[in-house]
């Protein structure tokens, strides 16, 4: 099908704290690639974005910070609507879930389905707070992970170890904000039914969008084939959109009902201010429009089941052509947290790089993880800018544009009759364009920037072959074609790179005084005109020191060590003694000979990293054994001299070519930390215990 127009939306970030890194690397930047190519292309784009202001985070920030909900997403809006600004994500419309347009047309979206009986009516248990009296969302929820055993998990996910979790499955749940234990509670809810709609979602995915990404295309059939229930739209929360319905009173919309209806919202909102962007409906229920959504992999069951099947009961609007999800981004080696402060936020990243914006769009291009989680380091960012950007791209900008100063007053000079080798050049860099265009038609976002990167190696290497420096001392017409040919390259660069870079083919076009071209004149080599004069010279991109580099590791270590202690802490806290293990009698204890030794010495022993070795003074004529505690004791002359429990009836075995005559008894703390059991006053060595 023909579209006439293309509505681009980007997931809504929550307004619980800034955009980092992960947000921009999955959704935003390569939204905002692709809305400025179509622009470039001169089609009729729409680039909707906006905050998500309600849901269980945002409420959780408030509490943290001591402050009104409405007060923290009034923050973090301003924070990250200034960040994309100043990032140059060039959204059309950036509104917000609390605006008074949202708030109606998703409440009359509701009301609609719920007066054409497009929802039922369920009771269930769940999880409830008798001292606060009331119902708990899944993120309200922690307690120990089922599968890694990381302490505070919540209810919808454990970040320790990425497990998608339900709050049922939790060991001994609590109250994530007073660690309250929970007991359950009916309570009555409206449930968009899925699995009425389960055969149109297979074929209307499975069978008519098997173009869409592998990731997004095999997790929505996982969800098919493992049969689509019913899904509740409403929460008991005293934050959100009111349910419009009677009997609802305390219960809001459901945060994954609610947000994407944001995206027509903020169409709404930007339509009636402007009418130049023309009706709001074309935009969301003309047929001949092409919807693309760019979210990240935790929103495809959203985007590509719920909220099809919202529009599709709702019967008015179109549904999504493609869209093209990324997977995770992470830092370090570690997966990105909000809450763990694990980011790089962008914000504090324009603060610390100002005027680097194209750095880091170019980084996080080149690392998108479009087809598995990748990884974003910073020895990767400074290298990347320095070989790539500085060396490659700023190297053969600068050479043409100096060369052209020296030899020709910095003035375009006259093209003479182009050689083989000239020719060949053209071809090469006219080719990139087919290249870099269809990439980009197919969501490839990265493969895009690189062959965009392409065109700059060409000229980087024409520069070096014909070596005009040479050349000018023989032949000057010869050099005013090579550098003819060099400038129009640079031309080029400014408009290959406008989707990926726009602050530096901004700058470039500065420097070669030329004004913004169309997509369609890539490939050209007329773009300068002969004797056009270029204006001030200066450096594309700047060499990244080290020093810069070492403050941002820093902060990390720092940021690490806290979560660390913060998780000990947490554990700590929410500690409980292991269960009484079966009944036992006298007799059975009776028969662990359990005794007092003083330790004369304990080290590493050597090619181990868990055992120690004790030498005891045992009252018997002294023994040794090992013990796997070396990581609790990393100084483990710390024991020498105390007396400790051990016992003696073990029979010996061998470790690492050492015999161990018996064991030590130790303490399992609350923060899995071993500590040696010790007596409160001084006793024979060799007494027995018991």
């Amino acid at each position: 099908m023909t579209f006439q127009r293309t509505l681009v939306t980007s997931a809504l970030p929550y307004a619980n704290g800034p955009v980092h890194i992960g947000h921009l690397a999955g959704v935003y930047v390569p939204a905002d690639i692709y809305v400025r190519y179509l622009r470039l292309k001169g089609e009729n784009v729409l680039f909707v974005g906006g905050s998500d202001e309600h849901g269980v985070p945002v409420t959780i920030r408030a509490r943290k910070e001591g402050i009104t909900t409405q007060q923290v997403v009034d923050r973090y809006h301003q924070i990250i609507k200034d960040s994309f600004e100043g990032f140059g994500i060039s959204f059309d419309v950036y509104s917000r879930t609390t605006s008074q347009t949202h708030h109606q047309l998703a409440a009359d979206f509701f009301r609609h389905l719920y007066d054409n009986g497009k929802f039922i009516e369920q009771t269930s248990e769940q999880f409830y707070d008798p001292d606060t009296q009331e119902f708990l969302t899944d993120r309200n929820i922690r307690g120990e992970c089922p599968r890694c055993h990381a302490a505070g998990a919540y209810g919808d996910q454990c970040e320790k170890c990425g497990a998608t979790l339900s709050p049922d499955e939790l060991i001994n749940p609590y109250n994530a904000i007073n660690g309250n234990p929970l007991t359950k509670k009916e309570t009555k809810h409206w449930y968009l039914p899925l699995d009425q709609y389960q055969q149109w979602l297979e074929e209307w995915i499975l069978q008519d969008h098997k173009e869409w990404r592998p990731n997004v295309y095999g997790q929505c059939k996982s969800w098919l084939d493992g049969g689509l229930r019913p899904r509740a739209v409403t929460r008991d929360l005293d934050w959100g959109i009111p349910v419009p319905v009677e009997g609802a009173e305390g219960k809001v919309l459901y945060v994954w009902f609610d947000a994407p209806i944001g995206y027509i919202s903020n169409t709404k909102e930007l339509c009636d201010a402007k009418p130049e962007y023309g009706n709001w409906e074309t935009w969301w229920k003309d047929p001949s429009t092409r919807l693309i959504h760019f979210i990240g992999k935790d929103n495809i069951v959203f985007h590509c089941i719920v909220f099809p099947t919202m529009l599709k009961a709702e019967g008015s609007y179109i549904l999504p052509d493609n869209v093209p999800s990324n997977e995770f981004l992470n830092l370090e080696g570690d997966k990105i947290s909000t809450s763990r402060n694990w980011a790089v936020w962008l914000n504090e990243y324009l603060v610390d790089f100002p005027g680097k914006q194209d750095v880091l769009r170019y980084v996080l291009t080149a690392n998108a993880p479009e087809t598995k989680d990748n990884d974003f380091t910073w020895a990767d960012f400074q290298a990347r800018n320095n070989n790539e950007l500085v060396a490659i791209y700023g190297n053969f900008v600068n050479r043409a544009l100096v060369l052209t100063e020296k030899y020709f007053d910095g003035k375009v000079p006259a093209a003479g009759v182009f050689n083989e080798y000239d020719q060949a050049t053209i071809a090469e860099f006219q080719n990139v364009k087919i290249e870099v265009e269809k990439l980009l038609n197919d969501f490839r976002f990265r493969d895009a920037q690189k062959e965009a990167m392409n065109l700059a190696r060409i000229g980087n290497k024409y520069l070096a072959d014909t070596e005009p420096w040479k050349v000018a001392k023989t032949d000057m017409d010869r050099t005013a074609t090579i550098l003819h040919l060099a400038l129009q390259i640079a031309a080029n660069l400014s408009i290959a790179f406008e989707p990926f870079l726009p602050f530096s083919s901004a700058k470039l076009r500065q420097m070669l005084s030329m004004s913004e071209l169309k997509w369609e004149e890539l490939g050209n080599i007329d773009l300068l005109k002969e004797g056009q004069a270029l204006g001030e010279i200066s450096l594309l991109f700047e060499k990244i020191e080290d020093v810069a580099i070492q403050a941002q590791l820093d902060r990390l270590a720092t940021i690490k060590a806290d979560n660390e202690e913060a998780e000990k802490q947490e554990a700590l806290r929410n500690w409980q003694p292991e269960p009484i293990k079966e009944a036992t009698n006298i007799d059975e204890f009776g028969k662990m000979d359990i005794r007092v030794a003083t330790v004369l010495d304990c080290q590493h022993v050597k090619k181990s990293e868990r055992l120690l070795q004790f030498r005891l003074d045992d009252g018997m004529g002294g023994r040794t054994i090992l013990s796997g505690i070396a990581q609790s004791y990393p100084d483990p002359s710390v024991l020498i001299g105390k007396q400790i429990l051990f016992i003696a009836n073990f029979p010996p075995r061998k470790m690492m070519g050492i015999e161990s005559q018996g064991m030590i008894l130790s303490a399992v703390d609350a923060d899995g930390k071993l500590v040696v059991t010790t007596v409160t006053a001084p006793v024979k060595n060799g007494s027995q215990v018991g």
